[in-house]
């Protein structure tokens, strides 16, 4: 027994109670209920919203049973209480909601205690017991009102009580969720630093009982998300020290060690949540201190059938930090669309194989369907290229950032691949097992890619254009099984504390390679390969339906997303790259632009990668354009806009022999960004002799549209005269603006989603000459798009909703118009529509025009105010320190007169819209991969506090 000064160890009796007024909370919802349990009846406060939905006149069709962990009560579920009655007012699914407090915890009954808790002391709950309270009182509600369908969903040590409970009752539920919790601790790792400071010796009372320090410490971990009232409704059952025994009673009950009285209750339990046979979602905040990555691994591992939705911003509190009632009533309604439909028939795909698809339905809009809108089972695998040249000494890759250049024959890039394929097999790849590429674009990335590829492996590319922080996310949401990088990725693997066995690509110093824990090198593998494959042990290739790869987005609008894609989908895009610029063997491209610079050696092409920085596209220079262009005589050139605007602004220092290799080029393609007119002219004088193609894409569909030079050139002049011939200008006139990016290719359909006056997009698909002129977020299927988001269940379901004509659709989240000769316009992205009086209006169309002033060299359009009532503003990037029609210096903050009235006239020309405030940043904020997209979210913040009277800052 422990006695602290000024505390008597005695903590009395108290009956449970009802809470009083509390923010979000519905008195209506709290009731008390009496049950046996293992030491008598017991009484414990429950959110029910039973009573609620009765008096709607609503039948509940379904019971959550929601758990909640310490310290927190059952006001943790009251988004999820008002949720649901929500949608069952609404008509939709009626579930009804209990969350019981747990004893000692809430407004539960508090027992009396001779002393305070301690790890092996009697007198408190241990999990077994609260396990055994659980079941006491849900199966007296439960009893009371027994519903077609019933889920558990719990939260911290609500987590692991509540899938145990599950485990043992699997006859009685239909599905299981849980947000951050833990079932083991892994060997070898310490318990989290929160619950070990919590655990030394005296703090564990003085930290949980005697003080209130846990509770706030935890409280403490909302991401900005609890205001002060919630904060206060949080502490509420907790005032005094003698209401918080619970509190120290459940760290007390942390089996941190063999000997303590719990750890054989949780070996077992362990063992029977790995035998849950039934849907399961888990939701997870990253950002959590304690409940860490390894954690959801072991989850995942346990329950290997669960979907999975990564919150990234969120942290302990998940259900506090997002919308994590929305998730859990759409999971419930995609797992069981119908009282008797079974558990999961709605379900999403599987994360590890292709999407399930249907022959399309003959479309209305004129559109070519994509080949039945399935990737073909017998397209070549994306290394059957390599295969096919494995005698071949042609140059089939060459590394200009090498010194002298690096290149590899065919013959030499098979053997390669072969080797690593088989090395990683014998060292026990898996198949599926996920392998994170830390190298940069060039001949050792090109191999070790195909090498995981051919072994089974599925890629993990995490670009350094992502930033530290970034690719942080992206890796560990990722959670790759090995991780092979050169020394500066290897490091930044072992500061960060990224998952994964370690292989290097060049054999490292002893030293070095213990500090970095790297138990072997690619020059080793590939060896070790070789030896088992002349041992005559096959090599093991993966099938068409396995994932091949996660590609993550580039970060410009949120956290990057992990994108999955199948063989047979990469082999899809092969197919698309082919027919679309006839990229076949024999011809040669420079890959300046980092997603395709894996793609040559798939089709037979020579791939060279010029000397730049992958993280600043403006590094590349015309003359290393040019070197990279004559080492293998390309005729092909990729390269992103902020690539080519350099390559431009150094023509200049051209040689006669550059001037000529460039000369030889036959196509000059960019991406990533919309690529000016202006740019694409400049490009030509570069390449006097090339067709410059601008095509459409994003990760989760790399090549959707495509629209040359010249037809980019006669979409803007019939824009111009269109708009300029207007005798009323009207806002609905924007819909002739933006950046055309072309047609769709072949085998691409496009559909327009109508955007409503708050900046949503409809649910109701357009097509054909429905979908013209109307401002709307653009959905394609084709065969090459995405698989799914990876462990973004929640996000992959929004995205790909759409069943038109039984194809696979995607929601891609840029916005714009389809024109009457059906050209796509884009016009920015959904989150950045400004929602005016008038209507909804897209950025983009605006922007076009504001870029065509002498003054501008870049412009972002952004609503200030409230959704509905925003006021268009328009935030500069000056080109030049003074405008050069008045002389006025362009400066941050507002802009001069003369520039403001001469844009604000513009805009109200061509599209009838009000420009409220005319502002000049001091930098524009775009993301690291490209260098081009702008955030305007950030830029629209900037621009209503500086309108609001703070200080001019950076964006």
């Amino acid at each position: 027994m422990v006695r602290l000064p000024g505390l008597s160890p005695r903590l009395p009796a108290r009956p449970a109670e009802t809470p009083g007024i509390l923010p979000g909370w519905d008195p209506q919802w709290s009731r008390l209920v009496t049950v046996g349990t293992v030491d008598g009846e017991r009484t414990f406060h429950v959110l029910d919203t039973l009573p609620a939905l009765q008096a709607e006149g609503l039948t509940p069709t379904g019971t959550i049973l929601a758990l909640h962990g310490n310290p927190t009560w059952s006001y943790l579920w009251r988004h999820l209480a008002a949720a649901s009655l929500d949608r069952a007012r609404g008509g939709g699914p009626v579930w009804r909601v209990i969350a019981p407090d747990q004893l000692e915890m809430g407004f539960s009954e508090r027992l009396a205690h001779t002393g305070l808790p301690t790890t092996h002391g009697p007198g408190y709950r241990r999990i077994a017991e609260r396990v055994a309270d659980f079941d006491a009182v849900v199966s007296e509600l439960i009893g009371q009102c027994p519903t077609a369908r019933t889920v558990t969903l719990g939260h911290d040590w609500g987590g692991v009580l509540s899938l145990t409970w599950a485990a043992r009752n699997q006859d009685r539920i239909d599905a299981v969720i849980s947000l951050n919790t833990a079932v083991a601790q892994p060997e070898g790792t310490p318990i989290p630093a929160p619950l070990q400071a919590a655990l030394a010796g005296p703090m564990l009372p003085l930290s949980t009982v005697r003080t209130d320090w846990f509770l706030r410490t935890t409280l403490a971990l909302a991401q900005d998300s609890l205001t002060d009232e919630e904060k206060d409704a949080f502490r509420a059952p907790y005032r005094t020290a003698e209401l918080r025994g619970g509190i120290g009673a459940f760290v007390a009950d942390i089996p941190a060690v063999e000997t303590h009285p719990s750890y054989a209750e949780l070996q077992r339990l362990g063992d029977d949540i790995a035998g849950i046979d039934l849907p399961a979602l888990l939701i997870w905040g990253p950002k959590d201190p304690v409940f860490l990555e390894r954690f959801l691994r072991d989850l995942r591992h346990r329950l290997p059938q669960a979907d999975i939705h990564r919150c990234e911003k969120a942290s302990h509190l998940v259900s506090e930090d997002t919308d994590v009632a929305g998730i859990v009533l759409d999971w419930l309604t995609a797992q069981f669309a119908a009282p008797g439909q079974p558990a999961g028939a709605a379900g999403p795909a599987d994360e590890t194989g292709a999407a399930d698809e249907t022959e399309a339905a003959g479309p209305a809009d004129g559109q070519r369907p994509a080949d039945s809108q399935q990737p073909a089972a017998t397209a070549p695998m994306i290394y059957d290229a390599l295969a096919e040249r494995a005698d071949d000494e042609a140059i089939a890759s060459v590394d200009m950032s090498q010194r002298p250049p690096q290149s590899v024959s065919w013959r030499q890039l098979s053997g390669v691949v072969d080797g690593i394929a088989a090395g990683l097999q014998a060292r026990g790849l898996a198949p599926g097992d996920r392998v994170s590429l830390l190298v940069t674009p060039g001949n050792n990335l090109t191999a070790a890619a195909y090498g995981v590829l051919k072994a089974g492996g599925t890629v993990v590319v995490a670009d350094a254009g992502l930033g530290v922080a970034g690719m942080t996310r992206a890796i560990r949401s990722a959670d790759p099984q090995w991780i092979i990088g050169e020394l500066p990725g290897l490091t930044l693997a072992r500061t960060a504390g990224w998952p994964g066995r370690r292989i290097s690509i060049s054999p490292l110093p002893g030293p070095e390679r213990l500090a970095l824990n790297v138990e072997t090198s690619l020059t080793e593998l590939i060896r070790e390969g070789h030896a088992h494959l002349a041992a005559g042990e096959p090599l093991r290739t993966p099938g068409p339906a396995d994932l091949a790869a996660v590609l993550f987005t580039s970060g410009s609008t949120g956290p990057a997303k992990g994108v999955r894609y199948t063989h047979a989908q990469l082999s899809a895009l092969m197919g698309v790259l082919t027919r679309t610029f006839d990229m076949r063997p024999g011809a040669g491209l420079v890959a300046g632009f980092a997603p395709f610079a894996l793609f040559g050696p798939g089709l037979g092409v020579t791939s060279v990668t010029p000397d730049m920085s992958v993280t600043k596209p403006r590094t590349l220079t015309a003359a290393a354009l040019a070197d990279a262009i004559a080492e293998a005589d390309c005729t092909m050139v990729f390269a992103s806009p902020a690539a080519y605007t350099n390559v431009c602004a150094t023509a200049a220092e051209l040689t006669e022999a550059q001037r000529a290799a460039c000369a030889g080029v036959e196509l000059a393609l960019s991406a990533g960004a919309p690529v000016p007119l202006s740019l694409m002219d400049q490009v030509a004088e570069i390449f006097p002799h090339a067709q410059i193609n601008s095509p459409y894409g994003m990760t989760e569909g790399l090549l959707l549209a495509d629209i040359d030079r010249h037809e980019v050139a006669a979409a803007e002049a019939e824009s111009t005269a269109r708009t300029d011939s207007a005798d009323d200008a009207d806002p609905g006139a924007q819909a002739a603006r933006g950046v055309c990016v072309g047609t769709p290719i072949d085998g691409v359909r496009f559909a327009l989603a109508p955007i409503d006056a708050d900046g949503r997009s409809a649910d109701e698909l357009l097509t054909g000459t429905n979908a013209q002129q109307v401002l709307g977020e653009f959905v394609v299927s084709a065969a090459h798009i995405r698989n799914g988001y990876d462990r973004l269940w929640s996000t992959d379901q929004q995205a790909g909703r759409d069943t038109l004509d039984g194809q696979r659709w995607h929601r891609t989240n840029d916005i714009g118009h389809i024109d009457a000769s059906g050209r796509i316009w884009i016009e920015g992205r959904l989150q950045h529509i400004i929602t005016t009086p008038a209507g909804p209006l897209g950025p983009g169309g605006i922007e076009a025009l504001t870029d065509r002033d002498p003054a501008v060299f870049r412009s972002a359009a952004v609503g200030v105010g409230p959704t509905g009532t925003q006021a268009l503003a328009l935030v500069l990037e000056p080109a030049a320190g003074s405008d050069p029609e008045s002389g006025e210096p362009l400066a941050p903050g507002l802009a001069p007169l003369p520039v403001a009235q001469r844009l604000r006239a513009q805009v109200a020309a061509a599209t009838g819209s009000d420009v409220a405030a005319v502002l000049i940043a001091p930098s524009f904020p775009t993301d690291i991969r490209h260098n081009s997209k702008i955030d305007r979210s950030r830029l629209a913040d900037w621009a209503a506090a500086v309108l609001g009277g703070e200080p001019i800052r950076t964006p």
